[in-house]
């Protein structure tokens, strides 16, 4: 390891780690050093050259973005030639750009505001021909040039951070502008981060524009509930009316954007129309249907604290818990730790950031987390990471960063694990049984059955030759598959011997918190009376209809969720719900408490949990980036050491075959490209799979037989390939989440045509 680099700033002594530039030193020492263009999480753009500093021995200025400190340097960041400089910077920044902010949606939020008056520019010193500068819709997007300052916060963020690489700076000295990259309209997952880093009004949410001033909104800081990655966001609420609750209303969702970064579910998905009226009648309803379940069906869309509730009505009433979602889960990581012996502790995002050699399997990971999406493409793009992508469909969101993509039959999964497992572990010591069952692998059955060519295989090892940081993302397709144990013991032994870290991908916000709380049932869907319970539109849903009790939404109450880093994070209430919550059920019940996060400190300590109460979790970003919402879970006991098995017979899926998969514009499907395309509700084919299933484009089907047909408009998307089309799930409820593999056979029938 190199040594750490002593020099001073300001006369302090500091060390920078190897690779630190002057200005990451500074932030993390806490000197303040002024920047306009610099960003945390991306490469420094150096157009601003508001961070200059002076160095010892160096002629005239550097800037601190970009300068790595070498051993015994002095550093000024401050004196009067400095402030002058970036009072000068500031003049030039301000030629044509209002002083006077009026409507400008930024105003009090703004940072061209702040500089501004921090360098005490009072007036325009310099002035510059007006442009003709058309202000651009793109749908959630509206971008204004002529408050543009050129910053390329909103490039660099697109394109290493989130990979859409949606957006470019077109040069023309001071007709220069940002434009999409590849056609007229903005075309991009609409995450809205450009907004976010955007340190002026010139990017802004068109849903927001105009609607309120950062001043008026009270910032409510959480977690967002649209993926496992336990995102820091905050919800910026203020009463629209009389200052009673239920009349708050969400008028944004922001978030630390110089370490945070929200996907447009996070950032656009926050509506929803739930009233908080207490029906009581409807209630009783809820309570007596309890008393007479066999059982309770419940989503992973749901607190720790929830999930406690129900793990007490269980133990109360002798009920069954059926959550597909959460046991399957659960089950995959105690097979993968059963081999990977002590490593079962699954990678963090951060790790994953920091990785040069990754393998996905198993998932479209662009829309089934967008957090590990960033991530893989953060490693490719700052640490060169070479990303193999294995899956039977082809994801346009990924060819960005993708290295080598490996097109495998669906079903398979086993087997390509297993040629993984003897490729990647055939040149590493690893102990006799291992080595034993790497050799009976019949890897010419397994690569004939998987499409997985032994010249694929050699170009992994050869891309990974030189890694040092490597790491397996295994996703949901994995975790239904019927060969699931055999394929998380598989993936143990590239963790054991193969030096893998391994992330596996929970599906839903708090899939790993409701797999530890609770004693959770295999369903078969065999029980005759089962209630139902989901946090996510919050529904009681007992057998009969009429029973059916509106209950708090996720950002509707306080609780806690574990993220896929096994990290357990507060969620916060941003709008008021004076209905009834799960808590008020299992009151009448004998089993519930004052609050709902009365149970927070109760949760199972066995499992890794902390009895820290729910106010002791400290719910916000430390200045360095580090992350002290509530605290990263215990390691538990490894599960008992088992072997893997010799995959035997691969299955064969012919015929239709159909993809559960929600679209990346599920939340914020409503852009300027309105059309046919744009319905988050469709089943999606490319025109291949139209050929084959016989369909043409606005053709309304319907999927599957008997009481699981149901009915969706088919559209053409030109972004896939291949005879297999993607079905959404957010839809359907527990009919189609968790508990079956994500591929499936069915029967498609055309119902009619609209011409």
């Amino acid at each position: 390891m190199r040594e750490m680099i002593n020099f001073t700033i300001d006369g302090r002594k500091v060390k920078a780690k190897p690779g630190e530039t002057i200005l990451n030193v500074a932030r993390r020492e806490g000197i303040y050093i002024p920047t306009m263009c610099y960003l945390e999480k991306t490469t420094p753009a150096a157009s601003c050259r508001l961070c200059v500093v002076e160095a010892e021995g160096v002629d005239g200025m550097v800037l601190s973005c970009q300068t790595p400190p070498t051993e015994g340097l002095s550093v000024v960041t401050n004196n009067a030639t400095l402030y002058e400089e970036r009072t000068n910077i500031m003049r030039l920044y301000d030629v044509n750009h209002p002083l006077e902010c009026g409507v400008c949606d930024k105003s009090g939020a703004c940072d061209l505001q702040n500089k501004t008056m921090e360098f005490n520019v009072a007036s325009q010193h310099f002035t510059a021909k007006e442009q003709s500068r058309k202000i651009e819709h793109w749908g959630l997007i509206n971008y204004d040039p002529n408050l543009c300052i050129m910053c390329e916060k909103c490039t660099h963020v697109c394109n290493e951070v989130i990979g859409d690489d949606a957006i470019e700076l077109k040069f023309g000295g001071y007709k220069s502008t940002i434009i999409p990259k590849n056609s007229e309209q903005l075309d991009c997952t609409y995450c809205g981060e450009c907004i976010a880093v955007c340190p002026v009004g010139a990017l802004v949410s068109s849903d927001f524009q105009y609607k309120a001033n950062a001043w008026e909104l009270e910032r409510i800081p959480s977690t967002c509930a649209h993926c496992s990655a336990g995102c820091a966001l905050e919800y910026e609420v203020k009463t629209t009316g009389a200052a009673v609750p239920g009349e708050e209303r969400i008028f944004r969702v922001t978030n630390n954007f110089e370490y945070a970064t929200l996907c447009g579910a996070g950032r656009f998905g926050y509506d929803f129309d739930l009233k908080g009226e207490k029906d009581a009648d409807a209630f009783a309803r809820a309570v007596s249907a309890l008393k007479h379940a066999e059982a309770i069906r419940f989503s992973s869309i749901i607190t720790n604290e929830e999930a406690l509730i129900l793990q007490r009505l269980k133990e109360k009433l002798g009920l069954k818990l059926y959550n597909e979602d959460a046991r399957r889960y659960m089950a995959f990581v105690e097979a993968f730790g059963s081999t990977a012996d002590g490593k079962a502790e699954p990678a963090t995002l951060d790790a994953l950031k920091a990785s040069d050699a990754i393998v996905v399997v198993g998932s479209r990971i662009a829309t089934d987390n967008p957090g590990i999406r960033y991530a893989v493409t953060t490693a490719a793009r700052h640490e060169g990471a070479k990303v193999v992508y294995m899956h039977p469909l082809e994801d346009t969101l990924m060819q960005n960063v993708v290295t080598q993509f490996i097109k495998y039959e669906v079903g398979t999964e086993e087997g390509v694990l297993a040629l993984l497992a003897q490729s990647l572990l055939a040149d590493v010591e690893t102990n006799k049984t291992t080595a034993a069952f790497l050799d009976e692998l019949d890897d010419g059955y397994l690569s004939a059955e998987s499409n997985v060519g032994e010249e694929e295989l050699e170009q992994i090892k050869k891309q990974f030759k030189r890694a040092k940081a490597k790491t397996l993302v295994l996703g949901s397709d994995l975790f239904a598959h019927p060969r699931a144990q055999n394929i998380a013991k598989l993936a143990g032994l590239l963790a054991r011997f193969g030096g893998y870290r391994v992330v596996i991908a929970a599906r839903e916000v708090n899939t790993v918190g409701a797999s530890l709380v609770c004693e959770l049932d295999a369903d078969n869907g065999s029980d005759a009376n089962v209630v139902g319970y989901n946090a996510q539109g919050s529904f009681v849903i007992a057998a009969d209809a009429k029973a059916d009790l509106v209950v708090a939404a996720m950002n509707q109450q306080e609780g806690t969720v574990v993220s896929i880093d096994r990290h357990l994070l507060p969620m916060n209430v941003a709008v008021g719900y004076e209905g009834y919550v799960l808590n008020d059920l299992a009151n009448t019940l004998g089993v519930g408490k004052r609050y709902t996060i009365d149970f927070t400190a109760e949760l199972p300590t066995e499992k890794g949990f902390r009895a820290v109460p729910f106010d002791m979790l400290e719910n916000f970003y430390s200045p360095t980036g580090e992350d002290h919402r509530g605290y990263l879970l215990a390691k538990v006991k490894k599960p008992a050491a088992q072997k893997c098995e010799v995959p035997e017979a691969l299955p064969e899926f012919n015929g239709t075959v159909i993809y559960r998969c929600n679209p990346v514009l599920q939340f914020n499907a409503l852009t300027a490209r309105t059309s046919q395309l744009e319905r988050s509700d469709a089943l999606r084919g490319s025109e291949q799979f139209a050929v084959a299933a016989r369909l043409r484009d606005g053709d309304l089907v319907k999927i599957g037989e008997g009481d699981a047909a149901h009915s969706r408009a088919f559209v053409i998307d030109p972004a896939l390939k291949g005879t297999i089309a993607l079905e959404p799930t957010f839809d359907r409820g527990f009919a189609a989440d968790g508990n079956v593999y994500r591929f499936e056979k069915v029967n498609i029938m055309k119902v009619s045509n609209d011409e």
